[in-house]
């Protein structure tokens, strides 16, 4: 079952051309990594598939309202707030019908609830992403966008991380993340999608990048595959 679909998205800042003619389309449960060069057009993607900018051209397919949770690559908390206080605000903004237990099942599944009571200010940056994402899922979307997830967090605060992410994609969350870590990109996604100048230049599986070529190193083969094809 498709999740959500996008034909032909193009996005332009008047005359710059900021993604153009990007098509895929992304299952149930499955996770797509977007990499690509600084500038390639990758938050831009995922903030027309979050709803925060309108494409120039193309369609969306998506969930239906409350659908899609979208994190930022900058943690949209209150820093003054308490965790509890931070998606209990976030619950309501979203419409939750039960916002008590959908703050008390997120505490639940993030590993927060010693947390609960906590200044968000006051948390390390691992567990302040966890509320972050905590957040983007509060109104149990069928899809979860993700914008450089772990770029600010050491290796056993990412390893937490992608272990809650990948409980979602087991219970049936979509997720599509932007990254400049290959080697997360080929651990976690079923799928990449390659940006370069805004132009898609690959969808497909991490193998179909050429790593059997370059002694199956993910990144090596990125960083051909872009050269081949002059970025």
């Amino acid at each position: 079952m498709t999740s959500l679909e996008a034909h032909g998205l193009s996005k332009r800042f008047g005359d710059r051309v900021a993604v153009h003619d990007v098509s895929f389309s992304l299952g149930r449960g499955e996770v797509l990594a977007i990499i690509g060069p600084n500038g390639a057009g990758k938050t831009t993607l995922l903030s027309m598939l979050a709803g925060g900018l309108e494409p120039s051209e193309g369609e969306l397919k998506l969930p239906p309202a409350g659908g899609i949770g979208w994190v930022p690559q900058q943690t949209a908390v209150y820093s003054k707030l308490s965790v509890a206080e931070n998606l209990r605000l976030f619950a309501r903004l979203e419409g939750v019908a039960d916002a008590g237990a959908a703050v008390d099942r997120m505490l639940e599944q993030t590993g927060l609830r010693a947390r609960a009571g906590d200044e968000v200010g006051r948390l390390s940056g691992g567990n302040r992403q966890r509320v972050n994402i905590a957040i983007g899922l509060i109104s149990e979307p069928a899809v979860l966008l993700l914008d450089e997830p772990t770029s600010a967090l050491d290796p056993r605060q990412r390893a937490r991380l992608w272990e809650f992410i990948n409980d979602r994609v087991l219970a049936g969350t979509s997720v599509a993340f932007a990254t400049h870590d290959i080697a997360e990109a080929e651990r976690y996604a079923g799928a990449v999608l390659v940006l370069a100048d805004g132009e898609m230049l690959f969808a497909g599986s991490p193998a179909g990048l050429g790593a059997a070529e370059h002694e199956n190193d993910l990144e090596r083969a990125f960083v051909a595959f872009l050269a081949e094809r002059g970025h």
